[in-house]
Order: C-alpha cells, then structure tokens, then sequence
C-alpha cells in the first residue's frame, strides 16, 4: 500500500554537469558542439513536436543557430541516455524568450502549457520541463537584489544572480510543500474544494512548509488547519517538482487518529470550502463527474495509488 511512488515530474535523464557553469564562454564552448540543443521557453509555455493532445508529448528541441535572440540563457546540462533524436551528452540550453521573441520562432497557437497535459512526457522531457520552468520563473522574480533593490545579474550559467553593487549571490530557490492523501478508519479518502473552483472539482490537501518546521510536524499542523482533523503516522510515499512557481511537492499520506475519529470535519474557509469523505465504491460511482487534478500533478497519483487503480475522470474526459 505505502510503496514509494513513480511520480511524472520525478523522472529525468539529464546529467545536470554543474561543473561546466562555472567555466569562462561556457556558452560559446557548448555551442560549439553539434550535438547542442537549445530548449525554448515564453511565459511558462512550450513547443512541442505534433499535437498537444497526444498520449506522449515530446518537447521541441532546436539547433543553436535556429534560435537567433533571447533574454537569458541557462545551462540545463547534458543528456543521460540514448534516444533516436540525440545521443548520450548531448548539451541541452535553455533559452527564455520575450513575446517578440516566442512568436518569431512559433506561432502564437504552437506554444502551450503542460500544466495537464504534459503526464506522458519521456523522462528526459519530463525533467527538461521541470527545471526549464523552474528556473525560468526564478529568474523571473529575482532580477532585484532582495537586500538593497539593485539589478542583479547572471553568473555560471545562468545558476546564480550576483547583486550589482554589493556581490551578494543569489541561487535558484526550491519552496517544500507537504500534500497528503489523508485515510479514515472505515479506508475512506479526504478530498477538498476551493471557493474559486467548480462544484465537482475536488483534490487531496496541501499546504507549505514553515520555517524551522519538519515534513512530519508540517503534515500534521496543515491537515488540522485547513480541515480541523487530526492526523497520525505521516508515511513518505514520493515527491516530485512542481515548478508553478518553483515548489517541491512532498507526499505523504496519514490515518486520521482514532481518539479523534468522529470529530466533524472543519474547513478553513480560506484556503478549502469544503471537504469530503470519499469511499472507493463513491469515486467509481462518481468519476464521470469529478473533476480530480490532472495527471501531471502528485495530487492525482496519491488519489490513484489510495484507490489501487487508474481513474478515467471528468478531467480527462474533457481532453478527449
């Protein structure tokens, strides 16, 4: 039951090669080499090879000179595998692009986000997207020194932003966050909604984790917060990125604690609107017409893994 999770986002075959960022023209230098690609990104989309719709999206890699202007460069690191597109090492390049940029190289209607439909992405595609997207959004939000408000700029790589007046160096940030599929004692499933989302949207809870604060205390305060119960024995079952903007998703699920196990389920009101018990026999009844998280994401996986088979949900079906 409490096996450890293959989780989309989980999976990669790239050799990071942290070492080559710290060279001088390391860009220049892997250029150079024929086996170089460059993966392009604009405000958090994509290109792909073919259809956004098809069962296993491959990410659209381009060679250095078809890609003429960027805003920033990144050194994503080299490929760990074999594939029939490109060989072993092979340096990939991540190039973050403005609008003018994007729809030079793209149409507008080629760029797309992956948010729920990037599940069966290779693993190589699957830990190119993560980080691309990871690192774009930080660099997004971090053109500013935090201590003084001076610009800051890029170093190795496009790994570090340097403070302009003082040196101060800043890393790409990677925010912990808790999710838990939350177990009764009659093996039933908590699902919660938000305010914001339809009535038949429903997913497990989350919430992050505080400062000085452990995965297991943090499992067990956001389960009492956002839904008033009681939760004990925290089991580790994956983790994976979730770069929207640049978390890591950690899964975790708990039985709720039988001295506590008729206690009225309390949503907080903020963040969830309403909870639910739901049965296995309920989620089958039911999926036509639940809108769970998509398949990407570890909410949907932890939901899966509790029922102990693929669900084919309202989500899906509005894919096809």
């Amino acid at each position: 039951m409490n096996q450890p999770l293959v989780l989309p986002l989980a999976r990669a075959a790239i050799d990071r090669d942290y070492l080559t960022r710290t060279r001088d023209e390391v860009f220049a230098e892997l250029f150079a080499n024929p086996n170089a690609r460059v993966m392009p990104i604009y405000d958090s989309q994509v290109l792909l090879v073919g259809a956004v719709d098809q069962p296993q999206p491959q990410l659209r890699l381009f060679e250095p000179a078809d890609v003429p202007e960027w805003q920033q460069l990144v050194y994503l690191g080299k490929t760990s595998d074999d594939s029939a597109d490109l060989p072993l090492g092979s340096p990939v390049i991540l190039a973050i692009l403005d609008e003018a940029q994007a729809f030079e190289l793209a149409h507008k209607e080629e760029w797309h986000q992956l948010r729920r439909t990037g599940a069966g992405l290779s693993d190589r595609d699957s830990g190119l997207f993560a980080q691309s997207l990871a690192l774009a959004n930080w660099h997004a939000t971090h053109k500013f020194c935090p201590r003084c408000g001076s610009t800051t700029t890029v170093k190795q790589a496009g790994w570090v932003r340097e403070c302009s007046v003082d040196g101060h160096e800043l890393f790409p940030r990677t925010d912990p966050a808790i999710i838990v599929s939350v177990i009764d004692d009659q093996d039933r499933i908590l699902l919660g909604s938000q305010g914001t989302w339809k009535s038949n949207h429903w997913s497990i809870l989350a919430g992050f984790v505080e400062p000085g604060e452990s995965l297991t205390a943090a499992v067990i305060r956001e389960m009492h917060e956002e839904a008033g119960v009681h939760v004990i024995d925290p089991v580790y079952l994956g983790s994976q990125a979730w770069p929207f903007p640049y978390s890591l998703m950690v899964g975790f699920t708990a039985r709720i604690d039988p001295k506590h196990a008729q206690q009225d389920l309390l949503p907080d009101g903020f963040e969830i609107e309403k909870l639910r018990w739901f049965s296995r026999e309920e989620i089958a009844a039911e999926c036509a017409d639940l809108l769970l998280p998509g398949r990407m994401t570890i909410s949907r996986s932890l939901i899966e893994h509790w029922y102990g088979a693929e669900i084919v949900s309202a989500t899906e079906l509005e894919l096809q």
